[in-house]
């Protein structure tokens, strides 16, 4: 499913103004208030918008480690693993990926050493059978969707 220039511009009006009320952004985009709910309804239905909480920094929650750790599992336990994962609060994400890795995760520490009770955290599991860190230096560009949003709004002209 696509969604059209409309939705694009509702999606980065609310992206830019989170806090922003519905009756403001119908202003905004010029339709009415009843438009505006009907489509923001739609898009959060359809799965397109999954939230309208704050975004958090971890780092500046004390976590200014971030890493990315590639997961070899045990055969056959890859449930056991994410349960794992899923108990660990410093595992943001965790994506089941092809290749020789089982699953690539981002992970945050509040330092190398707490980085390192990850792993070992992780490896207590037998479903993990290695892990490969690899520490984020800088990030260079960050999590994003308004791109992909506008370029999908431009697409269904």
């Amino acid at each position: 499913m696509t969604i059209d220039q409309l939705d694009a511009r509702l999606i980065s009006t609310l992206r830019a103004n989170p806090r922003i009320g519905l009756l403001e952004v119908a202003r905004q985009l010029g339709v009415a208030r009843g438009t505006v709910q009907a489509r923001l309804a739609k898009l959060e239905a359809r799965g397109v918008v999954t939230g309208h909480g704050p975004e958090v920094d971890p780092a500046a929650m004390g976590y200014p480690i971030a890493a990315f750790m590639l997961i070899e599992l045990a055969q056959g336990r890859l449930g056991e693993a994410v349960t794992a994962l899923d108990a660990i609060p410093e595992v943001l994400e965790a994506d089941a990926t092809s290749g020789p890795h089982d699953l690539i995760c981002r992970v945050v520490a509040h330092d190398t050493e707490h980085l390192q009770e990850l792993i070992n955290r992780m490896l207590a599991t037998p479903a993990i059978r290695r892990c490969t860190s690899y520490i984020v230096l800088s990030r260079q560009v960050p999590p994003r969707t308004g791109p992909l949003v506008a370029a999908a709004g431009a697409e269904a002209r």
